[in-house]
């Protein structure tokens, strides 16, 4: 890096500090949290985008593609269940949700289940968010150390003190909008880094002739995932469907941003367009690393300096040796964007969580004293991520997949509840529990003593196991009355969003299987 390269970064520092200046004046906490409910579709997909397109994303998945034994294209079946993910969203949980007028997604659960059952799931949101954002600074943050030469607690507190003061100041509204800005900066790195390393192998020629054929299969109808083998078609479709569904449905970090929507026909058509977004972004940035990896491979000087067992080293090493200055300066901001960006929405959310579900829960509380919790909540978290990411040290590479995990040991049973809440009226708030724990157990016992069955099947296997408890628990313990029901939004299905997203399902599982054709 040199003068053009840092100035870059320090413009983009400004830029930031800035946006959270500008949105500082927030009134009350629908202001802070929920942007005034005044966002337009685009910002909020843009956003939510740019949270999925993290920092390890951006340099892990090309590397799983390019380079990781067993890798290539196949990453591509990840994608496979968002569209009829969104689907179900846009139909069945999230118009309840918007309508029920919550901040805190978990306050929906009070209303149905009782205060256990939200103050519980709130926390362990509230502990797996901040944990894994650590952890994904600190991922970042040693990278960039190993390659760019940069202290690796330099770019922890650049990473940390930037977020923290434009989260702290602006509330949803610099979350998103600046969501929106590094979304750009992120999409313009992987153009850039897939144009020099397509310039560097000789043309598009080339690399076809290059290319390692078996990394560019994406679709394999043969593992069905029980018996130690991954990333077939029906484990990523069954289980991706209830993972994605649960993470995009009840995780508060995603569900702020459809609740922060300007209108019930702003978050469909959120919810359409992030169905929409993922896989053209995923296959961009999947397309590069198989690029970068071909040009790895093919050239010596390249190849020798990333590590057998480390390929997460080959973009960083790209953007150091063969890409000029300034150009440099721009993709180490795209790293940078990645990380604030996921920093970023878990500090407004973890706020969100604690103040709604902790500390303002059944109170009455002045707006004043609402907004100064509001503030210093969000710098705890800040705080704690920051912290958090200076001691994980070296697991921090067995701990991002432990994450991973631990999110499908959850996800199913979770989901699960919601669901109960909203469609399932004879569900007891002894039966939501117990099948909420059991649930998790089962998962628990998966992990720990079945390993043959693919971690992806877990979503769906804990869904269903809390479903049986519940309602069979239920039949012996039925509901007590003290909890009202809940208001349900109509369920439509016949509605164009749905069409679109089911004619997209289709389109990009074929494009994927003639994929090799293609090269």
């Amino acid at each position: 890096m040199n003068v053009l390269d840092y100035a870059i970064v320090i413009l983009y520092i400004g830029g930031f500090l800035y946006l959270g200046y500008r949105f500082k004046n927030q009134a009350d906490k629908n202001d802070y949290y929920l942007g005034g409910r005044s966002f337009g579709w685009f910002p909020l997909a843009m956003s939510t985008a740019a949270t999925q397109l993290s920092a390890v994303s951006f340099i892990s998945a090309p590397a799983f593609v390019g380079l990781k034994e067993g890798g290539g294209m196949i990453w591509l079946t990840y994608e496979f269940a968002v569209p009829l993910a969104m689907i179900f969203l846009m139909v069945v949980l999230v118009p309840t949700f918007y309508k029920s007028g919550i901040v805190s997604v978990y306050e929906f659960l009070e209303k149905r289940f009782g205060p256990s059952t939200r103050v519980l799931l709130s926390i362990v949101f509230q502990i797996s968010r901040a944990f894994g954002t650590g952890v994904m600074i600190y991922t970042v943050a040693i990278i960039l150390e190993s390659v760019m030469e940069i202290p690796m607690w330099q770019s922890i507190v650049l990473i940390g003190i930037v977020t923290m003061i434009y989260s702290y100041q602006g509330g949803m509204k610099a979350v998103v909008y600046g969501d929106m800005i590094q979304m750009i900066i992120l999409f313009i790195g992987i153009i850039i880094c897939f144009s020099f390393g397509l310039k560097e192998l000789g043309g598009w020629g080339e690399f076809l002739d290059k290319v390692d054929s078996e990394r560019i299969t994406a679709v394999d109808f043969s593992s069905l995932g029980f018996n130690g083998d991954e990333f077939g078609f029906w484990p990523m479709l069954i289980g991706g469907f209830f993972l994605y569904v649960s993470y995009y449905g009840t995780d508060q970090s995603q569900v702020q941003r459809l609740l922060s929507a300007s209108s019930m026909k702003t978050m469909r058509q959120t919810l359409l367009c992030n169905g929409l977004m993922r896989f053209p972004i995923t296959f961009a940035y999947c397309i590069m690393g198989l690029v970068l990896g071909t040009l790895a491979l093919s050239r010596t000087d390249f190849i020798s300096q990333i590590p057998a067992d480390q390929p997460d080293r080959m973009i960083p090493i790209f953007i150091r040796d063969f890409l000029p200055n300034g150009v440099v300066g721009l993709l180490i901001v795209a790293i940078f964007s990645a990380a604030m960006s996921s920093l970023s929405s878990a500090i407004n959310s973890l706020s969100a969580a604690s103040v709604e579900d902790l500390f303002a829960r059944g109170k009455k509380v002045e707006e004043k004293a609402y907004m100064r919790l509001s503030h210093l909540t969000a710098l705890f978290w800040g705080v704690v991520c920051v912290v958090i990411a200076f001691f994980v040290g070296d697991i921090a590479d067995t701990v991002i997949e432990a994450i991973n995990k631990v999110g499908s040991v959850s996800f199913g049973p979770i989901l699960a509840t919601f669901v109960m809440a909203i469609l399932m009226k004879r569900i007891s708030t002894k039966g939501a529990n117990i099948g909420l724990l059991v649930g998790v157990g089962v998962n628990v016992y998966l992990w720990l003593f079945v390993p043959e069955i693919f971690w992806f099947w877990w979503n769906a296997i804990g869904a269903v196991v809390t479903f049986v408890i519940a309602y069979l628990v239920s039949m012996v313990a039925p509901v007590v009355s003290g909890h009202p029901m809940v208001k349900v939004e109509p369920i439509r299905f016949n509605q164009k969003p749905v069409y679109y997203l089911v004619a997209f399902f289709v389109l990009i599982v074929v494009v994927s299987v003639i994929l090799p054709s293609l090269f």
